[in-house]
């Protein structure tokens, strides 16, 4: 259920393996192929893909980025931790990562999808024979699929992760009480890295996402309307925020998209009930604090994929058994991280003297303690040994 990045590469493992499988997705495909999304991917998630042979558009037109860039105190600090690693981070936007999976899932590998869905429900999960029903767009009828599991990929407003039976699931849940204002900008990046602008009037962030358009975050109430915030006070606060010494002024353009993100998150435990896995937003919610939320689900993908298809092929059960303990400690790992780096964007702008000066302090360990660049720079890409 859910053709995200998460559904899609289960679905690409299950086909390239001659397992029979259908897709079910509630909007278009063309609504999937265009929705604006993440487009930041660990190198570790890109080999996994490359590995599943689902990454040569992406390795072919993904730009690299080595290294990032905070500014503050009206200063300008490169963070080079490819050098620090030997690791970078791929910017590969997610519509295209989609489009590619649908392509090679659907037409390549013969794999069944069904868009436009309406009413999914999913019965008898605490036995071997789950089944999903549907109506069908097409015919307005109810169709019933039975099959041997249910990967729930269908996010956070999807049904997976309700059809788990109160008290057999636990949601722990964080509000960090704040929003940010995620807009688009017909414009051409501004700096050869990501940036971060952690200032008193509160974080902006600016991070590339093609040659054309360019992904621009300004802290704001959580509740705020987009509509408050007009071409020329978004671009005045994005100046001022990410201003800094002997750096040039930021290029404007249209701005083609404005939403304001609440940020929270959530996480699911376990991952899995009866024949249902879950997957993906539907598992655990992280706030793009981190540029976390695709690697997550991709790492979801990766497991629950060959899990399936071991368990099919041999009767191995241990990869489905140990699926939702495995999932979590990365899952873990990376809801810590950004509760971390929440702090360090948004902690000059808390109004709090106390808050600010220890935050300017952990700004600066970054750049004077080569212990703390080499921890920082080992979560920010995802590459601990083990979690």
């Amino acid at each position: 259920m859910g053709a995200g990045p998460a559904g899609l590469t289960i679905g690409n493992i299950l086909r390239a393996a001659s397992v029979d499988c259908l897709v079910l997705e509630t909007e278009t495909r063309d609504f999937i192929e265009q929705r604006p999304r993440a487009g930041v991917i660990e190198e570790w998630a890109v080999r996994g893909l490359e590995k599943r042979g689902l990454a040569r558009n992406l390795l072919d037109q993904a730009q690299l980025h080595s290294a990032c860039e905070f500014r503050f105190g009206g200063e300008r600090y490169r963070f080079s931790y490819g050098e620090l690693t030997g690791n970078h981070h791929f910017i590969y936007p997610q519509p295209l990562l989609v489009t590619d999976l649908v392509r090679e899932y659907a037409d390549a590998r013969a794999g069944q999808i069904r868009f436009g869905v309406r009413d999914v429900r999913v019965h008898d999960l605490d036995t071997d024979r789950p089944s999903v029903s549907y109506t069908c767009p097409e015919t307005g009828q109810r169709e019933l699929v039975h099959c041997g599991f249910v990967a729930g990929c269908d996010g956070a407003r999807g049904v997976a992760r309700d059809a788990i039976p109160a008290g057999r699931v636990r949601i722990a849940r964080h509000d960090y009480g704040i929003g940010w204002l995620a807009m688009l900008a017909e414009a051409p990046q501004s700096a050869d890295t990501v940036l971060f602008g952690c200032h008193p009037n509160g974080f902006a962030g600016h991070m590339a996402r093609s040659p054309e358009v360019t992904r621009y975050y300004l802290q704001c109430p959580p509740a705020e309307d987009p509509e408050n915030w007009s071409h020329d006070r978004v671009w005045a606060e994005l100046q001022q925020r990410l201003g800094a010494a002997g750096a040039p002024p930021l290029t404007e353009g249209r701005l083609i998209e404005k939403r304001v993100l609440d940020m929270h998150d959530y996480v699911v435990e376990p991952m899995a009930f009866g024949r249902l896995f879950l997957a993906g937003d539907a598992a655990h919610l992280i706030a793009p604090i981190g540029a976390k939320g695709m690697n997550l689900a991709l790492h979801d993908a990766f497991l629950l994929g060959d899990a399936l298809v071991a368990y099919l092929r041999t009767g191995e059960v241990s990869g489905l058994n140990g699926y939702s303990e495995t999932a979590l400690r990365r899952v873990w790992d990376y809801q810590e991280f950004s509760q971390w780096l929440s702090e360090l964007y948004h902690g000059t702008a808390s109004g709090d003297p106390f808050r600010v000066g220890t935050t300017l302090a952990r700004l600066r360990r970054l750049f004077t303690s080569p212990k703390a660049a080499t921890a920082f720079a080992e979560q920010y890409l995802g590459t601990a040994a083990q979690y």
